[in-house]
C-alpha cells in the first residue's frame, strides 16, 4: 500500500478526520471559489466546480458556505483571489513529497513549507523533481455494502474505469482524467452513493521507509495537510506491515 491509501488509513486510525474539520472546509471552500471563478458559478456546466461541491456535501459543508464561495468566485461577492501552483520536495527517507497549493502569498507560503519540510528532515525540491511519480488518476470511493462486487466491476469497465481494487471495507476505483466524470456519473446513474470521489495523484514507484524515519515522516505529512495553503499532498511512501504495528503502537 503506498502514500495515499497508506497515509488515508493512518489518519483515519488516528481519529484526525473531525479534530480537522474546520480545515476541510477551509480547503474546499478555496477550490470552490477557484473553480467558480474559472469556469462560471453553473454547476450543471463546469465539473471541476460540480466536483468541489461533492466534495463540500461528503464532508457535511451547510450549503450557505458553498453558496457564499460561490459568490465569491463569480465576483458576485467581495473575496480574496487564490493563486494556484505546485511544491515538490522530498522528505525522510528520500520519499517523493507533491502539494498542491492555492493561496493568496507565495513567497509566505514557500516559506512556511520549505520551514515545515526541512524540521522534519525534508528538503525543498526543484519544479519536477518529484513530479514525474506522480500520474493523474480519478479516485471514487464506494462502500462495499452498497453493491456486489462483480455487478460494480460490469459498470465500471463498461463506463471506461481503469481498476477497481477492495481496501478494507470500500471499493477503490482508478479511472483516467478523461473518463473520470463519465464513470462517475455512471455510478450516480445507478443510485450507487459514493464515500468520495476525486482526481488524485498516484505514484508509480514507492520507497520504503525504515521505522527510524517514520515518527518524522507522519510529523511532516500531519504539518502539510494542516497548512492552510496545501490543498493536497501526496507522496510515495509505503510501510511494510512489521513497522507499520510498531508505528501504530505510537499513535
Amino acid at each position: 500500500m503506498s502514500g495515499h491509501s497508506k497515509w488515508s488509513t493512518i489518519k483515519h486510525k488516528k481519529g484526525a478526520a473531525d479534530a480537522k474539520r474546520g480545515k476541510i472546509f477551509t480547503k474546499v471552500i478555496k477550490e470552490i471559489t477557484v473553480a467558480a471563478r474559472i469556469g462560471g458559478g453553473d454547476v450543471d456546466g463546469n465539473p471541476r466546480l460540480r466536483l468541489a461541491v461533492q466534495k463540500g456535501k461528503e464532508v457535511n459543508m451547510p450549503q450557505e458556505n458553498v453558496t457564499r464561495a460561490i459568490k465569491k468566485g463569480t465576483g458576485e461577492l467581495e473575496g480574496v483571489i487564490y493563486e494556484e501552483t505546485s511544491y515538490e520536495g522530498y522528505g525522510p527517507g528520500g520519499v517523493a513529497i507533491f502539494m498542491e497549493v492555492m493561496t493568496d502569498n507565495k513567497n509566505r507560503t514557500v516559506g512556511e513549507l520549505r520551514t515545515s519540510l526541512s524540521k522534519n528532515g525534508g528538503n525543498m525540491g526543484e519544479n519536477g523533481c518529484v513530479a514525474w511519480i506522480f500520474e493523474q488518476k480519478g479516485l471514487i470511493s464506494i462502500k462495499t455494502s452498497e453493491k456486489g462486487e462483480e455487478e460494480l466491476l460490469e459498470l465500471i469497465i463498461d463506463a471506461g474505469g481503469d481498476d477497481m481494487q477492495i481496501v478494507e471495507d470500500c471499493y477503490e476505483i482508478t479511472t483516467s482524467v478523461e473518463s473520470f466524470e463519465t464513470v462517475r456519473k455512471a455510478i450516480e446513474d445507478a443510485n450507487i452513493k459514493t464515500q468520495s470521489s476525486e482526481l488524485t495523484r498516484i505514484p508509480q514507484n514507492t520507497v520504503n521507509v525504515e521505522e527510524k524515519n517514520c515518527k518524522s515522516l507522519l510529523r511532516l505529512m500531519d504539518a502539510l495537510e494542516d497548512h492552510d495553503d496545501v490543498q493536497k499532498v501526496y507522496s510515495n511512501f509505503d510501510i511494510t506491515d512489521e513497522v507499520m504495528a510498531a508505528v501504530e503502537q505510537n499513535l
